[in-house]
């Protein structure tokens, strides 16, 4: 556990409250040393009963930071970049979750700040969320190696460029709905095979979850895994036969590459 430094976060939405959940989960910091500031007093109060950290609508708790995460909205991000910059302390690590707020748009506003841009997913409300993470040049390896911890606390945390991060977008961040459609798509399967609803669903979820489970653990490629479960002649590759004809394969593919231009566009914007 770090006791001593202290983290902000502006914004206390659902992914704020994720980074805390695992933050307290794993005693990265004790609930005293997280502060959050947010605009809805019902959301405070919430936090501050959930995990026991300092939550106000006030973000008056600025200057004395070590790090500072800028967890709002798009469209309320520039309000905030000029609400914090007057206020943040020589040297105070400033992370940014926002969608498509760059490096270069971050240090316009903060030019001596340590800066780093995150793309995290949903699952982190779980503990099982993948975050990609890009650094500015002024950040030091001690805050690299905090801004790893931090977020290997909600589930999985990668460093790459910057430039990639929209590549990452399409992947990982709207990858959460493609499994959603996957694992609703199998489960109406098994229903329309005679499953009743609520065991098609967990049958389809806890299956998907295995998978993932099998290619991390293992490291082996995802064909090879496919593999040992396709039998000549047998279901599986009868099943895997269909969903090659329908295009299951090219159209995550195409998703993919799809919502990544989309990131492109709105970092341009």
């Amino acid at each position: 556990m770090r006791t001593g430094l202290k983290i902000g976060f502006i914004g206390g939405g659902m992914m704020a409250g994720a980074i805390v959940a695992g933050l307290t989960r794993q005693q990265v910091l004790p609930p005293g040393q997280i502060y959050v500031s947010d605009h809805k007093e019902e959301r405070c109060a919430e936090l501050l009963e959930q995990y026991g950290i300092h939550a106000s609508v006030s973000a008056d708790f600025i200057p004395g930071m070590d790090v500072l995460v800028l967890a709002v909205k798009p469209q309320a991000a520039a309000a905030a970049l000029d609400e914090v910059r007057g206020a943040l302390g020589r040297g105070t690590l400033v992370i940014s979750i926002v969608a498509g707020l760059t490096l270069a748009a971050l240090a316009e506003k903060l030019p001596e700040q340590p800066l780093v841009r995150v793309m995290p997913n949903t699952p982190l409300a779980v503990g099982a969320g993948m975050s990609a993470w890009a650094r500015g040049s002024q950040v030091s390896e001690e805050q690299a190696a905090l801004v790893q911890e931090i977020f290997s606390a909600s589930g999985e945390a990668l460093e790459v460029k910057e430039a990639l991060l929209d590549a990452v977008t399409g992947l990982s961040g709207s990858g959460p709905a493609y499994g959603f459609l996957v694992i609703d798509a199998l489960a109406d399967g098994g229903v329309a095979a005679g499953l009743p609803r609520a065991a098609a669903i967990r049958l389809a979820a806890q299956t998907m979850l295995g998978a993932a489970q099998m290619v991390l653990a293992t490291g082996e490629h995802p064909d090879v895994l496919r593999d040992q479960v396709t039998s000549p002649a047998g279901t599986t590759i009868a099943g895997v036969r269909v969903l090659e004809q329908q295009g299951l394969r090219g159209a995550l593919i195409d998703a993919v590459i799809k919502a990544a231009e989309r990131s492109r566009e709105l970092g341009k914007k």
